[in-house]
């Protein structure tokens, strides 16, 4: 699927088989015997060489993969063709008797004239949009008779380098027919050469349903790694953060959902979308009609001046992109469309359906491109993206407030990691921060569905070092999930207020106190009757509170010392970090009973 830079120019193709054809009809004049045969070949040749110069004149402008494959077998069948002219010119006697020439070779030899003819001829016709012809050829050339899906692709793509409006749609179409669920089109489209104009398509923005056809296209070759590179090896990335900017709503939900795919199969490109700044329009589409500024206060003078903020940001933005986009190899895509339009029209018109599947899609292209990266999720926060997301939560259900709890999940697993985007983000007084929190919260103690609650839970306890220790209210709501009937809830909690009460948490003892104070530890004794994975995460969490608080009476009411000094020893050795907190919880509460006190 690699392109070859060391290919020769196209015309240099096909001048190998012109030099050929032209010594075939010297040497047809210099044959002494099998007069009228080669005379016939004569003929086939000067019909291939007028059609190869026919080919050249396009050179510059036409698709070049089938031509370089049709060019190469021609001069294969002309090579053949001279060595059999060059025999029957006037040789002597030896010669001749060593060299046996029959009527069958040349009944051969015009049968595989006969085949580039038509290859040629059927090369002609995918190109002939100019002299009357055009449309796309579903004919096939011999070349491909034992694989008619290679030339119908050959066909489909040159409609649409070289088609109508109306051609090129109807060729991204049937490319889109021929990728679904069958990955041996879709690489032979991705190594044909279909994804560069497919993108130029695209790009298109005078036409929505160019758009449309081209994005369902490339979002169906884009689902492995290697497509997935090269069509951002074709300037992908740019062209599709530029439609994000400026096409109508239908275009942009399959282009988040193009960018999504792209950003799950490669990490590489994932970063690349980050460093492309799709996330900008990408939290400018969620936040349409969606009121982001500060949660409390209704809408007032603050909001309207914000918005009108955000939007000259906006359009300072999108200048900048289309100066950027002018001075960069983004412009080749510009064939019909120099400028792109704002679509504000269509935004207006537009459905509350569609407005919202929109949004659907952007929220899932948010929560792709924030998994796993520090950087993409620090320019979420950065974008105001945060309350966004919080307040499509307190207001959408459904689909949509799933793929927001996903998108804050994915963040605040990275802030989990980075200290700096930890501190940034979710500092105390951040209002995003705050808004974040109390809908996660809401998630947590008001909707018993578990899909949602669990990606609540584990964002409380991805953020539990931002806590102080006099906020106590997001301990409450983990430990009544602990008695939660679904055992993934139950598990997460305990999870989650492993990272509460674990020794890198700078406030590990006194969270731990307010868990048992919260009447944790029952629960948490059921937890250890349960399945392997609830049962290894309910001991972690239970040796925490016995570290750091074991002068507990609750803990020694439901006589962990016994429960911890029961665990059997082969369960412990395979979990290593059981095989190490254990011994450490029991001597903890070994020592509060003697009254001694470990931490002083």
């Amino acid at each position: 699927m690699e392109i070859n830079r060391d290919e020769k120019r196209i015309d240099e193709v096909l001048s190998s088989p012109i030099l050929l054809a032209e010594r075939i009809l010297v040497s047809v004049n210099e044959a002494a015997t099998f007069h009228a045969e080669c005379t016939e070949v004569r003929s086939q040749v000067d019909s291939i060489n007028c059609m190869l110069h026919s080919v050249l004149r396009f050179a510059g402008s036409m698709y070049e993969r089938p031509v370089r494959r049709i060019a190469a077998d021609v001069s294969k069948n002309l090579k053949r063709a001279l060595t059999l002219v060059r025999k029957c010119r006037r040789r002597n006697i030896l010669l001749r008797v060593v060299t046996i020439i029959t009527q069958a070779d040349f009944r051969k030899m015009r049968s595989l004239l006969d085949a580039s003819i038509g290859d040629m001829r059927w090369l002609l016709s995918i190109f002939d949009y100019d002299g009357g012809g055009g449309g796309i050829v579903l004919s096939l050339p011999s070349i491909s008779s034992n694989d008619p899906i290679l030339s119908w692709i050959w066909s489909f793509i040159a409609a649409l380098h070289l088609g109508q409006l109306s051609d090129r749609i109807e060729a991204a179409t049937e490319l889109t027919s021929l990728a679904q669920d069958n990955d041996r089109n879709k690489n032979i489209i991705a190594e044909e050469g279909g994804v560069p104009p497919l993108l130029k398509l695209l790009y298109d923005a005078y036409s929505a349903d160019a758009q449309i056809a081209a994005a369902t296209a490339l979002f169906n070759l884009a689902n492995n790694q290697e497509r997935v590179r090269l069509i951002a090896d074709e300037l992908g990335i740019p062209v599709m953060v530029k439609v994000l900017g400026d096409s109508p709503m239908r275009v942009r939900i399959l282009v988040a959902n193009l960018v999504a795919r792209m950003a799950e199969h490669d990490p590489i490109v994932k970063e690349g979308f980050g460093r492309e700044n799709v996330i900008r329009p990408l939290v400018m589409r969620l936040s349409f009609e969606t009121y982001i500024g500060d949660p409390k206060p209704p809408l007032g003078k603050q909001s309207i001046q914000y918005f009108v903020q955000i939007n000259n940001e906006m359009k300072r933005n999108s200048n900048s992109n289309h100066r950027r986009h002018l001075n960069s190899p983004l412009s080749s895509y510009s064939d019909i469309s120099s400028q792109g339009g704002n679509h504000r029209g269509e935004r207006e018109n537009e459905s509350p359906e569609v407005k919202h599947k929109l949004k659907i899609s952007c929220a899932e292209a948010l929560w792709i491109l924030a998994s796993g990266s520090v950087s993409n999720s620090r320019m979420i926060t950065e974008t105001k993206g945060l309350l966004c997301l919080a307040k499509l939560i307190e207001k959408e259900p459904g689909e949509l407030q799933f793929n927001c709890l996903m998108a804050i999940m994915e963040i605040t697993a990275a802030a989990e990691s980075d200290a700096e985007l930890r501190r940034a983000a979710f500092k105390t007084n951040s209002s995003a921060a705050k808004a974040v929190v109390d809908q996660l919260l809401w998630v947590v103690k008001e909707l018993d569905i578990p899909s949602l609650q669990l990606p609540a839970i584990k964002s409380i306890g991805s953020l539990a070092r931002t806590f102080h220790s006099r906020e106590t209210r997001v301990i409450g709501p983990l430990v009544e999930r602990l008695s939660h009937s679904n055992q993934d809830v139950a598990t997460e909690a305990a999870i989650a207020l492993g990272k509460f009460a674990c020794p890198e948490n700078f406030l590990c003892l006194e969270h731990s106190k307010t868990i048992i104070e919260f009447d944790s530890v029952p629960p948490l004794m059921r937890l250890l009757m349960s399945g392997e994975r609830t049962k290894l995460h309910g001991l972690v969490l239970l040796c925490y509170l016995a570290m750091h608080a074991g002068d507990s009476e609750a803990l020694e009411e439901a006589q962990v010392l016994m429960a911890l000094e029961g665990v059997d020893r082969a369960v412990a050795a395979q979990h290593p970090v059981l095989k190490e907190l254990i011994p450490k919880a029991i001597y903890h509460v070994r020592m509060y009973r003697a009254g001694v006190h470990p931490h002083r």
